[in-house]
């Protein structure tokens, strides 16, 4: 490994690690037993990383230093080799991470589901609709305020799946209706609040989310708002420094007996967020 890409691993440790304030740093903490886990901004805006990275050091010994992207950077950095697991929800490129070498089998660990929320008011009328995609194509003939994502994260692929379903194709998703704004989940709710817009959220970032301000959930249970997750330790083959036991011990735990019943213990207000599903192995 170059100096260069050395440098450039050990900045995104520490960023990871201490911006998503997940760990603090404490007497013999370089010497510490850790890995380096890439995972998305809905696992961190929910809560689940905090809950889950303690266990796995309770049980093993090993320290998580977490990295946090949308999915398609948080795959990207999988890819180039700056981390030893990647978690992530978006499995079309998962499988392609895979399919390149860049990753060993990709698993399935949980779901959740994603929701459109919007003013509580509802000025486009699209409270209680059965399919999101006729909702999303409401918005667009209202031209109601909507902000997306716009990061390339498992959340923005998936409303530019759901826009298709609509019939709206990418260059119709212009003028001031549309807001993209490049940020994470937290950043996109708060700006849907500020401004009486629609979003599309993971169900465990809005249980999460303090802010709510007028919105509420406004179109829920659809089948193409299920958002599944994957886990892949990135592969040794191809990334010699990829820390591959403890790596693909955590992948054991997360997709083991004990890691899916701290997914399914997880509640926030006593409403389960994520539902384990590693036993199904075409999630």
């Amino acid at each position: 490994m170059t100096g260069a890409a050395a440098s450039r691993r050990a900045v995104l440790r520490l960023a990871g690690a201490f911006g998503a304030g997940l760990l603090a740093p404490a007497p013999g903490w370089p010497d510490e037993r850790f890995i380096t886990v890439v995972s998305t901004h809905t696992t961190q805006d929910s809560g689940l990383l905090r809950h889950l990275a303690p266990l796995f050091k309770a049980q093993t010994g090993i320290t998580i230093r977490f990295v946090i992207f949308g999915s398609g950077q948080a795959l990207d950095t999988a890819r180039r080799g700056d981390a030893d697991v990647v978690l992530s929800h978006s499995r079309v490129e998962e499988e392609r991470l895979v399919a390149d070498g860049h990753a060993r089998a990709r698993r399935p660990v949980m779901y959740n589901d994603f929701i459109i929320v919007g003013p509580a008011s509802d000025p486009a009328g699209i409270r209680g609709m059965g399919s999101a995609a006729e909702a999303l194509a409401r918005l667009r003939s209202r031209a109601a305020t909507f902000i997306s994502r716009g990061d390339r994260s498992g959340t923005h692929m998936a409303e530019l799946a759901l826009w298709a379903l609509a019939g709206v194709q990418p260059n119709q998703l212009r003028g001031a209706w549309y807001r993209e704004i490049g940020q994470g989940m937290g950043a996109a709710l708060n700006m849907a609040a500020a401004q009486n817009g629609y979003v599309l959220t993971d169900r465990g970032t809005w249980l999460n989310f303090r802010n709510r301000g007028e919105l509420a959930v406004l179109v829920e249970g659809d089948t193409p708002l299920r958002n599944q997750y994957g886990v892949m330790l990135v592969n040794p083959a191809r990334h010699p420094h990829v820390k591959a036991e403890p790596g693909q011990a955590f992948v054991d735990w997360l997709t083991g007996p004990h890691g899916q019943a701290a997914i399914n213990a997880y509640t926030i207000n006593g409403q389960r967020l994520f539902f384990a599903n590693a036993a199904m192995p075409d999630a």
